[in-house]
Parts: structure tokens; sequence; C-alpha cells
């Protein structure tokens, strides 16, 4: 693996926290992500099911977890499968964890193969009372497509249908969003390497470069630093195309006196940074640039000090929201009367400002929480306020990662450069 291993301690208590949860009696089976085709004979890159990932520290296709506390048998307890290593696999594909370094990597010490998952899941089943699964219920889910965990849930159901079944994604979205010292730690990496790339892309921006050398820029200092590759697929857009708030094209060329949004992050030990800074292509803002920019960087200041113990997301997004607007009428692009008249389905400042300002942060770019429930210690909820001005081609957005501790926010991207000053010294340092 590219990155270094986070403790396998840390996997250790997020097991024994998900079973503190779980009521008395149950057994919890977890499958990971499948290896989708392409086309002809490839494959999409492998990435393991968070869920499972983040019990286990197993990052390998084919790859199981049965959690039963209260088994009779204490050594079928903690169950983990793995995929067997063979000669001809090892040939094509290289080694798969051997039993000692998956025992190494998650602390569980009950290791078997995963070929002999579904004949030891049926004993374990006959002697539960009821049966935590697992689905994708991330609330941005846009596109919903049967997967591993699905399979598993519906066969399970099938067969064992007098059993009562329990959602394990409400026990996640608890658990996950409350970030563990190790996962802090990782979190950290990912975003010193995102905003590396960022500094050391600077001083290459000038008119003419293509959005996708910035990408391929971008890339190659985060493989050398560890970084699995991106966290999402970035955002290289200049000009106008700024205002296309998921513009994933990255293929025009960056003309002279276009501001270039570059929304990215680094994926390092399968958390994520998620950064965005708007830079202009000549190395100076113009007075209009520079004017809506610090606009933006004023409404991202006072919406960071929003994120505090006890504030809910929706909360969050609903005031910050609200500064925006008062920032847009006091730089002109909204008057009183419009944000008066604007319909409540539809306030004034969506005209530009149409996203929300956080989202959680971890695992997932887009991690999962509560979004109505209260704010807490060792979050991590990410502040990006935009404005886009479709009429003028220009659109700014500028985006940190925050953690929350009980003395306040943390700003984890302290120290990139963000102010318009910071940056254009050094694009022409």
């Amino acid at each position: 693996m590219k990155y270094a291993p986070a403790p396998s301690l840390l996997f250790e208590n997020n097991r024994r926290r998900f079973t503190e949860r779980m009521q008395a009696g149950c057994i919890a089976v977890f499958s990971t992500n499948d290896s989708f085709p392409r086309n002809a004979d490839a494959d999409y890159a492998f990435r393991p099911n968070s869920d499972l990932y983040w019990l286990t520290g197993i990052d390998q296709e084919d790859t199981h977890l049965i959690l039963f506390p209260d088994c009779p048998v204490t050594e079928l307890r903690e169950v983990l499968f793995i995929r067997e290593t063979n000669e001809e696999l090892t040939i094509w594909e290289g080694p798969k964890h051997s039993k000692e370094r998956a025992r190494e990597l998650s602390g569980i010490h009950t290791i078997r193969w995963s070929t002999t998952f579904e004949g030891q899941l049926h004993p374990l089943m006959t002697y539960a009372k009821g049966c935590y699964l697992n689905t994708n219920e991330n609330d941005r889910l846009g596109n919903f497509l049967p997967d591993s965990s699905h399979r598993l849930a519906a066969r399970l159901q099938s067969r064992y249908p007098l059993h009562d079944y329990h959602r394990a994604a409400p026990l996640f979205a608890q658990l996950r969003s409350r970030k563990q010292t190790e996962e802090i730690d990782m979190l950290k990496e990912a975003v010193k390497i995102t905003g590396d790339a960022f500094c050391e892309i600077l001083p290459k921006i000038k008119p003419g470069i293509w959005e996708f050398d910035i990408e391929a820029e971008l890339i190659r200092s985060m493989l050398k630093n560890r970084a699995h590759g991106f966290s999402f697929t970035p955002i290289i857009a200049s000009g106008a195309s700024a205002c296309i708030l998921h513009y994933t094209h990255n293929d025009r060329i960056c003309a002279d006196g276009d501001l270039i949004l570059m929304d990215f992050g680094a994926d390092y030990g399968h958390y994520a940074g998620d950064m965005t800074r708007c830079v202009p292509a000549n190395g100076r803002f113009s007075a209009r640039q520079k004017q809506l920019y610090d606009a933006v960087l004023r409404v991202q200041t006072e919406a960071t000090k929003l994120l505090t113990v006890g504030r809910t997301l929706n909360e969050y997004n609903q005031a910050s929201a609200l500064i925006m607007q008062e920032e847009l009428l006091s730089i002109g692009l909204l008057t009183s009367e419009e944000v008066k008249n604007a319909p409540l389905d539809a306030p004034a400042y969506k005209k530009y400002f149409p996203h929300g300002t956080g989202h959680f942060l971890g695992i997932d770019v887009h991690d999962i929480g509560e979004r109505y429930g209260q704010l807490d210690e060792g979050m991590v909820i990410t502040c990006e306020p935009g404005i886009y001005v479709r009429a003028e081609g220009i659109g700014i957005r500028i985006e940190n990662d925050i953690l929350i501790t009980a003395n306040g926010p943390m700003n984890l991207m302290e120290g990139t450069p963000i102010e318009t000053e910071e940056i254009e010294h050094l694009m022409n340092a």
C-alpha cells in the first residue's frame, strides 16, 4: 500500500464502539464493495466499502466481516474473511494479505478465507436473535445500484425470514462522523498533501496552460507524497466554466484574464482532503475579481465561526447562507427589494450562491453524518461559500476543512495560501 496504515488500535476501538450499540444477542454481517467491470476485461480501480474499512482497515476485495459479541464461542465473536492467495493469483495480481498481515492491520484474531464465509455464517445466524445489515444510506445518494451489501441483505432475509433485522447505517452515521485521534491524523496528512500540491502548481500557472495540465501537476505532486490519488474527480474550471458547479471536463485553455477555480483533494489512507482555491491565470487579480474573491473570503471567515458544538449541519448551512446574502447586498449584486420579494423556497441569494456551505468529511469526501443532529467534537466539516456571476463569467469558491473542537473550530488548512496577496506572491515568485 502507498500510505502508512493507521494503527490497528483504531479499528479495534471502532468495532468496540459499534458493538456496544448493538442490541443483545444480535450479529452484524458486512461485505466489501464489488469490483466493477469497466469495458472488455478491464475493471475500475477497486475501492473498499467505507464502513467495512472503518471497522477493519482492510482495503482488499472479497472481504467479509462477522461481529457477534454475544456468540457462545469466544473466538467467533469477531471473524474476518479475506481472499486466499494462490500461485496463479500471485503471478497475475501479486500476493494478497496473509492471515498474519490481516491480523496485524485489523487487530482481529480469527481470520479465515473468504471461500468459507457462507458456511461459517449459517451456524452463527442460527444462534443470533437478530441481524444488523448495512446499505448505502448517504442522504446525498443520487443513483441507486444494488451492490454486494444489498445482495447480502436480500439473501439473508430470504433464508432467515424470522430473524429481526436492524439497520447498521444509523450507527455508522453517529460513529464515523466523530473522528478518533488516529483518523484526524490521517485527515491532516490528506490535507497537507492537498495544500502542498496547490503551492507547487502556483508558479507553473500561466496564460495558455490547459486545465488538464494543472490536473496532471496536482496528481503528480500528490502521488509522490503517498496519496492514493484524488479523493474525488477534480474540478479545474477556468473562466465561465467555474460557474458550472460540478464541471469536470478540465479540457479548456486558461486564457489571460481568466480566474481558475481548483476544487480537489488527496486521498490518503482512504481519508479525503477537500480544498477549493481560485487563482488568476496571469498571476494578478483584477479589481473586480479581487472584490468578489474578498467577499467570498469574508463569508468564509464568518461562516467558520459557526462550526461549534451544539449547532446542526442544517443550521450551519442556513446561517451561512444569510451571511452570504448580506455580503451580496453589500457589494451590490442583490438589492433589498430582491431579497424582500423573493419566495421562501427560492431566496434571492440562490441566484449567486446555489449550494450549501459545508458537508461532513472523512473516509468519503461527502461523508455520512446526521444532518439534523448536533455537531460534536471530532467532526470535520467543510466551509466552502461561493459567488457565481454568470453574466460576467466569474465563479469563485473558497474551501477549507474544519475540525470541531471543544475550544471552537480548527482550520486544518491553516497555512495554505488563501489571501489574494499570498496567491499572487507565489504565482510571481
